[in-house]
This record gives structure tokens, sequence and C-alpha cells, in this order.
């Protein structure tokens, strides 16, 4: 079992795949060729003894094939819309036995000849890639049946005594094979030889991979010094690359120790199995330490789960130990592989390295499940999405870590590895995405020159949702999807999906998205410009402006839609029926939305009430403050804001009290003992009007005296305000004026008295 190995094969594998779908996209197919591959296949697949990877190398042959015809099928499609509208222009052909024009038959003729020239091509394109496609399909559900079976199958028990003997035996024997491959090496003539040749290099290669190996670290210790002077908010920036190279440098050294060690030509076949694997194994060492030290950091700023510095301590410590036996799992599988040992040697040689990185794996699930995802959130807040999938994380990794050893050990290997290092892997690729996501955060700070606040900033957290969207193949990969199945899922994607007689690719999509955002903006700038520079230099009132602005934006977006879908390439006779049907869902459904939107519409053109009116509806008063399509929005003169739908504004009783003008009345009523003079009150409470400053003399305010109340004798002061909104202002102050000229005069402003009458006042003296 080599998965490190096998997953980085099939990343390639994949690049592969895609330079292959690259290569052949544009080319005509070669329909001699697809029929001698298609034969091939149908070979291989009724066979049934075709191994896996071969049947992959010709399924990549057929999926580069089906491509082709996809793009075949997809040409001269203007060149056919064209000629089928000039056959549409000529009519309907006449029914049998009527006469018809005969320039006019001879150019439907011709034209029907260039299309069935057209269209045939694409129909043999069309049958050709259906073909193709099946034939994917069928190799995919072979390949899944294979690898189901392989992970169900049953093999020798690693706790079987029995074979416990056998397999130390063999597994001494391929070490032996190893150093003997060596031994005789040395003693051959041309082999030392070849050493003495190249012993310049060997030892040039040598020296460079101890000394990267002895210093590297070092050095980029001091590179990390030289970039920290840069600026402190870049601290997290700076760390990560020390970081890199503190991995990078004694890789490259390890890779040049390998390279010298083939230079020697001292090396058989097994140990050259074994020395070009050295460098991934280096890779892995180096990479998990690295994990461990960047997201158990020993500073706790740097530290990327919440801990305690002695958790973190012995995070790390499992993190390593777990990388060093993934390695040593990896070099018993390569042994086993070169020195073709049996599956009952090489399964017991692996069993103890699977015990003991499960529990290494049980212990860090322990860790992430009660050290992390138990951590208190502030008090009222819920517990933040990552604690919660770490939590779940930690959960699942200490069942995995139970049930997988328990698997191989009652002989089920391939199952019970398949759960296991997968799971090892997967928390890699977890500790991946949270390093570079705390590396992209500490960027934004960084060109942003914020505090380290800003890391939970809006586009770092979007960052991070990209780099979950870009592992998702890669984690597929990791828990044993196939390459083909990957690229398979891309073919689908890249082809998108059929409306009518238009397909949607996502070319489409990118292309529609473009075109709506360029018109979009575009719109916004044209609204900018009329509400900052051309409109303010009209004579239309402020109401009247925003109501063009808005509709020139209603009308952009409108353009910009259509013109998005005609660049696009999408064919809305396609979406009738569609849109039929939805129209009448939009009927019942959404009815209210509908009306309110016309409605909208409606206020925007007749401008019944415009934005900054005072009006009145629904027992709400208040001032408009803005109408959009479905509401208008109303501040009252609690400061509070009333969402009113634009129906009820256009079906309703509204009153508005500065449309058109701010001219408005005052009515001021006050009363006054019986026995004044009503003259000498009305003259006072006339002069009190005039003097305002608010009141217009034309028309003059009115003094109205009202009728006699139970209480007093009613008046009013009725008057014609210049500007309605300070109505309450200018009724205070006549109040005011009114308190102090009457006190002045001995006017006497009655309120309500009441006598209060005992009918048996002799009950409050106790009885007597």
């Amino acid at each position: 079992m080599n998965v490190l190995r096998g997953w980085l094969a099939a990343l390639i594998c994949a690049l592969w795949v895609t330079t292959a779908f690259a290569q052949t996209t544009g080319t005509a197919p070669d329909y001699s060729a697809w029929r001698a591959l298609s034969q091939k296949v149908n070979l291989a697949i009724d066979s049934g003894r075709t191994s896996t990877r071969v049947l992959d190398d010709l399924r990549a042959e057929v999926a580069a094939f089906r491509q082709q015809f996809l793009d075949a099928s997809e040409q001269n499609g203007s060149r056919i819309a064209t000629l089928q509208s000039q056959l549409e222009a000529l009519g309907e052909a006449p029914a049998e036995g009527d006469t018809e024009d005969p320039d006019i038959a001879a150019r439907r003729a011709e034209l029907t000849a260039q299309l069935a020239t057209l269209t045939a091509p694409i129909r043999a394109a069309e049958e050709a890639y259906t073909a193709a496609d099946g034939l994917v399909r069928e190799i995919d559900t072979l390949a899944r049946e294979r690898q189901t079976e392989r992970l169900l199958e049953l093999g020798p028990s690693p706790v079987n005594p029995a074979l416990w003997t056998p397999a130390v035996v063999e597994g001494s024997r391929a070490f032996a094979d190893i150093g003997g491959e060596i031994a005789k090496a040395i003693v051959d003539e041309d082999k030392r030889a070849e050493l003495k040749a190249n012993m310049p290099l060997v030892l040039l290669l040598t020296a460079v991979g101890i000394l990267l190996l002895a210093r590297g670290r070092r050095w980029a210790e001091r590179m990390g010094l030289y970039l920290r002077g840069w600026g402190g908010r870049g601290r997290g920036v700076w760390g990560l690359l020390v970081s890199l190279g503190r991995i990078i440098l004694p890789l490259l050294g390890l890779l040049a120790l390998t390279r010298a060690l083939f230079a020697t030509q001292m090396v058989g076949p097994q140990s050259s199995l074994l020395l070009e694997t050295v460098p991934v194994w280096g890779a892995i060492l180096l990479g998990y330490r690295w994990l461990c030290e960047r997201v158990f950091s020993k500073v706790d700023e740097d530290a990327l789960l919440p801990m305690e510095p002695s958790i973190r301590a012995a995070a790390r410590r499992y993190g390593t130990l777990i990388g060093v036996f993934v390695v040593l799992a990896s070099i018993v599988s390569v042994i086993s592989e070169g020195a073709g040992l049996a599956d009952s040697v090489s399964v017991v040689l692996a069993f103890p390295l699977v015990v003991l990185t499960a529990l290494l794996l049980f212990r860090l699930g322990q860790i992430l499940r009660n050290h992390v995802a138990d951590q208190d959130a502030e008090e009222g807040e819920p517990k933040s999405f990552l604690l919660r999938t770490v939590g779940f994380i930690g959960l699942a990794t200490m069942l995995i870590s139970i049930v997988a050893p328990v698997m191989v050990g009652v002989g089920y290997e391939h199952a019970g590895s398949a759960l296991l290092y997968p799971t090892v892997l997967t928390l890699g690729l977890f500790g991946l995405i949270l390093v570079l996501q705390r590396f992209s955060a500490d960027i934004y700070v960084f060109v942003t020159r914020q505090d380290t606040q800003a890391r939970e900033a809006l586009i770092p957290v979007l960052i991070g949702f990209v780099l979950v969207l870009l592992a998702a193949p890669l984690l597929a990969l990791i828990w044993g999807a196939r390459v083909s199945e990957l690229t398979e899922i891309w073919a689908r994607f890249r082809e998108g999906f059929a409306v009518g007689d238009t397909r949607i690719s996502p070319t489409d999509f990118l292309t529609f998205a473009i075109i709506f955002a360029f018109g979009y903006m575009l719109t916004r700038l044209v609204q900018g410009a009329l509400r900052t520079s051309v409109l303010p230099k009209t004579k239309i009132d402020q109401g009247g402006r925003n109501a063009i602005t808005s509709g020139v934006g209603y009308v952009g977006i409108f353009l910009a839609a259509l013109a998005a879908i005609t660049g696009a390439g999408i064919d809305l006779s396609s979406l009738a029926i569609v849109a039929g049907a939805l129209s009448v869902g939009i009927g019942f459904g959404l009815q209210n939305i509908v009306s309110n939107f016309v409605s909208g519409i409606i206020l925007l053109i007749e401008r019944p009430i415009s934005e900054g009116d005072w009006i009145e509806v629904g027992g709400q008063m208040g001032v408009v403050k803005d109408i959009s399509v479905r509401a208008t929005r109303i501040e009252t003169f609690d400061r509070t804001d009333v969402i009113v739908p634009n129906a009820d504004l256009v079906s309703g009783t509204v009153t508005n009290y500065t449309r058109g003008n701010t001219v408005g009345r005052v009515i001021v009523p006050v009363g006054v003992a019986y026995g004044t003079d009503t003259r000498k009150v009305e003259t006072i409470l006339r002069e009190i009007a005039n003097a305002h400053p608010m009141v217009l003399s034309h028309p003059a305010p009115n003094v109205v005296m009202q009728g006699f109340g139970a209480d007093s004798m009613d008046f009013e002061i009725r008057a014609i305000l210049r500007d309605v909104n300070w109505v309450l202002s200018t009724k205070s102050d006549m109040n005011h004026e009114i308190a102090k000229r009457f006190a002045e005069e001995g006017i006497e402003i009655p309120f309500t008295q009441r006598d209060l009458w005992l009918r048996n006042p002799e009950m409050l003296k106790g009885g007597t």
C-alpha cells in the first residue's frame, strides 16, 4: 500500500488528461480511428481481463474523441440558423398538388440542400458522441465495481500467529537483497569505474546536500529576521515564508544527496525504487512537521486552533509521529512491491504500523474533540463554524482510528487502509487549508495596513471559502475517487445543459455574467452622472430627478440583461413554454409582488408623491425617504421607518402636505372666560397672527369665534404659512404669545372646575 505515491500519480494523470483534452479540442474527428478504437474498447470490456490501468488509458482516448464530437456538433450553428430563417422567410412549402413559383421553388430546394449538407456532419458527430459517452460510462462502471470488490476482499489476517514466522523470514530476505545489491555493485569493476568518473559530481552533490541539511533552517531564520524589518504588520506573512524556507532548503539538500547516490552507480533495481521515493518521504516528514508547527504553534498569537500551550505541544508531537509512521508504512509497501512479497507477508509487516498510527490518530482526535471543539464561546453566542467543524473531524478521527485496525486485523486490509491513511491525509489537507487561509488573511492585513482584527474581514473569509472549494477535488482523490471520475465531472460541467435546441455551457454563463456586469456598471455610471451633474442644472424638482434616475436604472438593467442573453447566445424562444408555465405561478403566487412592482413604476411616472414629501397614509405620518420597486420607506417624526407597499399608495387614500408647494394652514384654538370683551380678544389674536414671520399676509390670517363652550368662549386663529413644515413651531410660538398678551390685558383663560358635594357628611364624624 502506497497511498501517497498513488495520489501523486493521480494528480499527474489528471494533468495529462487535461492536456489531452486541450490538444484534441478544435480538431476534426477521425471517424475511421474512432471506429477502430471503439471496437478495441468493446473487446477490452467484454473480455473482463483487462487491467484497470489499461482501461483508464482507453477511457482517456475515448473521452478525447467525445470532446471532439461535442465540438463538432456545435459547429456551423449560426450558418444553420441563417438558413432556417431564410426557409421560414420563403413561407411554408405548398401542399401536394399545389403549384409554386419556379424561382421560389428553386431557391427553397437550394437552401434545403445547403441545410442538409451542414446538418449531416452534426448528426454524425451527435451519434458518435452518444456512443463515446456510453463507452465512458461502461468503463467507469466496471472500474467502480472492481474498486468495490477490492475493498471488500477478505485476505489473510495479520493476527494469525502462523503467518508471523514466514513474514519475518521473507521480510529479512527482502532487506538482505537490497544490501546484497549494494555489496555486489561495490565489487563490480565497471561500477567502480563509473563511480570514479562521477566522483566530482558525487562530492559536489553530497557537499551541497549536507550543507543544506545542516544549515538550511538557520539560513531561513536569518532571512526571516531581514524580512521582519520591512514592517510589523507583515509578521504573519514573513513568518510563513520563513517556515517554508525551513522545509524547502532541507528538502533540496535531501534531493541533492539522493542524486549523489544515484550518481555513484552503486544502486540496484530495488534500492533504486527506494531512492526514487526518498524525496517524497522527506517531503512527508518535513510537511507534517511544518503543518504541526503552523497549526499548533508555540506562539499563542500564531496558533490556528485555540488550546493550551501544553496541549499544543502534545499535538505537535502526535502529528509529527503520524508522519513518521506513514513514511515507515510506505517504506514497507515499496519493499514488499519490489521484492514481490506475498499479501500474507506484507500485511503482517504493515500491521504494527497500522496499529501505532491508529493510536496516535486516536489521541490527536481526542485533542481536537476535547481541547478545541469544547472551547466556550462568549456568553450568548453560538460556537463558530470552525470549532464545530473541528469537533466533527475529531470525533470522526477517533471512530476511524478504532475501526480501521480492527478491519485490518480481521483480514479486510484494503478497506482498513482505505480508512486509516486517507484520514491522515485529510487531516493534513485540513491543516493546509487553515494555514493558507491565515496566510491570505495576513496578506490582507499587510496590504490594507490594518490590525490583526482585519483577519476576520469579508475578503479573507471569502478566500477561505474558495480554498475549501479548490480542496474538494483533492479530498475526493484522497478518499478513492479516480482521476477519470473527476475529469468526467469536469467534462460534464464544460458541456453544460440543453434547453430546447440551445446548449448552455459555463462559457455562456461567464459571457452572460461579464456582459451583464459591464452593463450594470455602465447603468450606475449614467445614474451617477445624471444625479450629480446633469439633473441639478435643470429646473426639475428633487422628486422628478429621483424618478428619472430610478427609471434610467430600471431601463439600463433590462437592457444589460437583454444584451447579456444575446451575447451569450441563449435562445429565449426555447424558454417560451417554461415562461408560459411560470407566468401562471406568477399570476397566482406572486400577484402581490407584481402589483407592488407595477405600483412602484406608476409612482415614479405619475409622481403623486416624491422623496421628501410629507404625507399621511394608513394613519402613519412622515417624510418619504425612498421609493423602491416593491415598497416606499417613510420616516416618521419619531425617527422610525415605516415600510408601505406601493400598492397601498396607489389604491389607497394618501394625504400629501407638501405636494407642489409647502404652503399650508395652521389652526390655533384658544378659550376665554365668559364676560370677556370678544372684540378685544379678536383684535389681540389677529395682531399675534400678523406679527408671526411665517404667516402670509395674502391671504390675511383670520380669527373665528367658534361658539360658546361649557366652560369658555372658543376662538381659533386660522393662518396660511409659507412653509407648512414649520406648523408645530408656529403653533407653539402663537400659544406663548397668547398667554403673554392675555396676562397683560387681564383676560382669563378658564379651566374646568368642579365642586364636591357629600350626601352624608355626618358619616365622617364616626357615626356620632
